[in-house]
């Protein structure tokens, strides 16, 4: 499951008191397989901090997240590999409430025994997807990881769950693209008019695309089969750039990251660790 040069993010830890009152809301990648070619990245492989734009509402979390490294503020959780900090709350564009973040983590490629990192995530969800979860209570983290059926469960509720990415290194759009054509392709065993379509959407948001360094890229599931994607150089996003429906691509891209071979295993780890804590 974990991928050579991968190294799990320290775990996030949740308080043990949840408001009673949460977010009703209405029911509602992913990623890049293989780079053929590490140069096409821009810059010098060192740790990168991203502040995004925060606002005092956005800091009113229906549970608190606090980072077990060196940050201080509960209204960031630091990815301590990269040092790209989260904001523990945001809203996004066509989300009915405030998500919050529940695991962080980073993607890291590896070449000539060299690893190379990508990217940071963090997966944010509403909270009242927690209520659908209660056949896991009092699983400890490392069996919440290798159950895909938790996994699942999360993706089949029709609540909110969102996937930000940070990207650490520039890369242009038409090899993040193949990349993330990469991973998805195979997933789809026998894609439709509809899943081709989809396809052809996503293409045309990267494909003649710079994605510099810092760039946010968020992957917002409103159901199992519609999923909004927005791409912001600068601070958080305010419009959705694509909407893609298709149960079988969307599905992919969340099996990309959460099935049983996560490109993101520290990622998947994090969600473990945060999904045990507040599960308990």
């Amino acid at each position: 499951m974990f991928s050579a040069g991968a190294t799990l993010s320290k775990p996030i830890c949740f308080s043990s008191q949840m408001p009673a009152k949460t977010c009703n809301s209405k029911p509602s990648f992913f990623f890049l397989g293989k780079f053929s070619n590490p140069l096409v990245f821009s810059g010098k492989n060192q740790s990168y901090s991203q502040y995004s734009t925060f606002s005092p509402k956005m800091g009113q979390t229906h549970f608190s997240v606090k980072a077990a490294s060196s940050v201080g503020s509960a209204e960031y959780t630091e990815e301590p590999v990269t040092n790209v900090k989260f904001q523990t709350s945001l809203s996004l564009p066509g989300c009915s409430c405030p998500l919050s973040l529940l695991g962080t983590g980073y993607r890291e490629k590896v070449f000539a025994f060299i690893g190379v990192k990508v990217y940071a995530a963090g997966l944010y969800i509403n909270q009242s997807i927690l209520d659908k979860l209660s056949a896991w209570k009092g699983r400890p983290a490392a069996q919440i990881q290798v159950d895909s059926s938790l996994f699942d469960s999360v993706f089949r509720v029709s609540l909110e769950k969102s996937l930000q990415i940070v990207l650490v290194r520039d890369i242009d759009g038409k090899t993040f693209w193949e990349a993330l054509d990469e991973a998805i392709s195979p997933r789809i065993k026998a894609p439709t008019g509809v899943d081709k379509t989809a396809l052809s959407t996503f293409r045309s948001i990267f494909q003649a695309r710079p994605l510099k360094k810092g760039t946010f890229i968020f992957l917002t599931w409103l159901s199992p089969s519609k999923m909004l994607v927005c791409i912001s150089s600068d601070g958080l996003p305010s419009a959705i750039d694509a909407t893609i429906q298709s149960e079988n691509v969307t599905s992919a891209l969340y099996d990309v990251f959460f099935g049983g071979a996560s490109v993101t295993p520290s990622l998947k780890a994090s969600v473990a660790t945060g999904l045990a804590k507040i599960l308990k």
